[in-house]
């Protein structure tokens, strides 16, 4: 029987074409957005009996719409909605073209590497959830409820390499809402926590549960609980008295860091407070474990998140300088927007870390970046949280010449025909002049998308100078902040960049911000020569 919803126009904007996916939840289908010249989308109707009190739920699905697309707006990992419909109850997200973890675990082993960086991203997204977002002026923390493969999709995206997104944030929760289902169980009875099982009030704990056990079985292939059916009884009994196996005694021939299996032992304790209390406890974890260089060794093909820019003989690569102006007024000139701030410029000084420092214990120069004088972006760990990095590779006299210096940063934005920003640092001495760092950053793909809402929210970055003599370690680090004008800015530009269409080529926008770029250079070289940067470098204290 045909379905009946195939070409359907939904909402006067998205053309339904195929049915991709369904189960307990809705049924998932791939769309094309006519409204943005056809650009693919996927839609998910929801499982929801409306019929009684219809105007309730639909005031609560929308309010469930609007904090799922504020989430996916705050991290890469979590599924982006843009769109929803409140009378027939569903949501319109990106288009993922990838295969869902489950598929992945059930058709071969996962090497630690790969497990460390899957397991981490999936925690980065759960951390956005569970540490909350503003609603009604209040910050609400989100439970997933469902935590499983199936609810996590892997993607290759060609900046970030393999990205791992979380869907169906707030649908359990919605979908329990509905009074006619209130008397049931809803979950996944393999992963749900022994609070969830037993219908009781639920916190970020028992998502923490879930992860687990989805942990567990991502690196053994296993369960570490094994009923002898599935059903409900038996998994409730499980769930809340059977001991789990441990990961050695599941995989035996498996080379298992103790400091992880404590972890994933530690999230399926039956009792919530003897659990980590935090997802961000689980996520520092895996991330010093993923930094480990006898991990990173075991298979360097494989790439985490920390360390899969691609690396790019275009203008990303930066060998020569390139000026920059800074805008004293709001100012655009056709097609081209740069971020509205008063020039302001400080004294700043490259820090070099000691072996106690928090980012000592992350930094590596990457195996997959060649040795010489290039400018790359790469998130770090910086005191718990994800932060934007310039990593720069110079000889070591032209970094010991900077160790006092004045620097500057700037943006400047395109929409069409394209969606890119010019992300621009500058550092200067008298003596030396400058030092151009510029990135394009392009805002029609996750890496670039990420970076941006990284700088638009933590307000600052820092810049990571290694020597072509010895690579390794990071020599000097240099802080910089971003204006609160400039941050506002940023955000505007990401969310317009959502709407906009995607053209086949950024390389136009890069040209055109290029060549506006060169046309300011003579007024930024101009204020940075009025400026004394001869005061002298004291290393007391450091």
């Amino acid at each position: 029987m045909s379905d009946p919803n195939i070409g359907r126009l939904l909402g006067n904007r998205y053309q339904l074409q195929e049915l991709i996916g369904s189960g307990a939840m809705g049924r998932v289908y791939r769309a094309k957005d006519t409204l943005l010249g056809g650009v693919p989308v996927a839609v998910k109707f929801l499982a929801l009996s409306v019929q009684n009190e219809k105007m309730r739920l639909q005031d609560r699905f929308e309010r469930e719409a609007k904090t799922c697309a504020l989430l996916g707006q705050k991290s890469i990992h979590i599924v982006r909605v843009m769109d929803y419909g409140v009378d027939e109850a569903y949501y319109v997200m990106e288009y993922l073209q990838g295969q869902s973890l489950s598929n992945i675990i059930r058709k071969q082993q996962m090497n630690l590497p790969r497990f460390l960086s899957m397991a981490r991203q999936i925690g980065l997204g759960l951390q956005c959830a569970h540490d909350g977002i503003p609603v009604d002026g209040v910050i609400c923390p989100i439970i997933h409820r469902d935590i499983k493969p199936s609810n996590m999709m892997v993607i290759q995206d060609p900046s970030f390499g393999e990205l791992v997104k979380v869907l169906d944030f707030g649908i359990a929760k919605l979908i329990m809402s509905d009074s006619d289902h209130t008397k049931f169980y809803l979950g996944t009875l393999a992963y749900s926590s022994p609070e969830q099982i037993e219908g009781k009030e639920l916190d970020s704990r028992s998502d923490i549960y879930s992860f687990g056990i989805m942990m567990f079985e991502m690196f053994t292939g296993k369960m570490p609980l094994q009923p002898p059916t599935n059903t409900f009884g038996a998994w409730y009994k499980a769930h809340t008295f059977e001991k789990p196996r441990s990961l050695t005694q599941t995989s035996p021939n498996l080379a298992v860091p103790k400091q992880l299996e404590d972890v994933i032992m530690s999230c399926l304790a039956k009792k919530a407070s003897e659990r980590p209390q935090s997802i961000r406890e689980i996520v520092n974890i895996l991330a010093a474990l993923e930094q480990r260089q006898d991990i990173r060794n075991i298979n360097q093909d494989t790439l985490t998140i920390s360390n899969t820019v691609a690396y790019t003989d275009s203008e990303e690569t930066i060998k020569t300088n390139f000026p920059v102006v800074p805008a004293t007024e709001a100012t655009r000139k056709p097609g081209v927007w740069t971020s509205p701030i008063p020039y302001n410029n400080t004294q700043s000084e490259l820090r070099t870390y000691s072996v106690n420092d928090d980012v000592a214990q992350l930094v590596s120069w990457p195996h997959n970046k060649p040795i010489a004088d290039i400018v790359f972006i790469q998130p770090i760990y910086h005191k718990k949280n994800l932060l934007p990095a310039l990593w720069v590779m110079l000889p070591q006299e032209e970094i010991q010449k900077r160790l006092v210096c004045t620097r500057y940063n700037q943006f400047l934005f395109i929409s069409s025909p394209h969606p890119v920003v010019l992300w621009i640092t500058v550092i200067y001495t008298r003596q030396d002049g400058a030092k151009w760092l510029p990135y394009y950053l392009d805002l029609k793909t996750s890496f670039g998308q990420e970076i941006t809402r990284l700088l638009q929210h933590t307000g600052q970055y820092r810049l990571l100078f290694f020597a072509k003599e010895t690579p390794n370690p990071c020599t000097h680090i240099l802080p910089s902040s971003i204006a609160t004008a400039q941050r506002e800015r940023l955000q505007e530009w990401l969310q317009s960049s959502n709407f906009s269409s995607l053209s086949t080529d950024a390389q136009i926008s890069k040209k055109l911000l290029k060549t506006e770029y060169e046309k300011i250079k003579p007024k930024i070289l101009a204020k940075l020569e009025t400026i004394d940067t001869d005061s002298p470098f004291d290393l007391s204290g450091l």
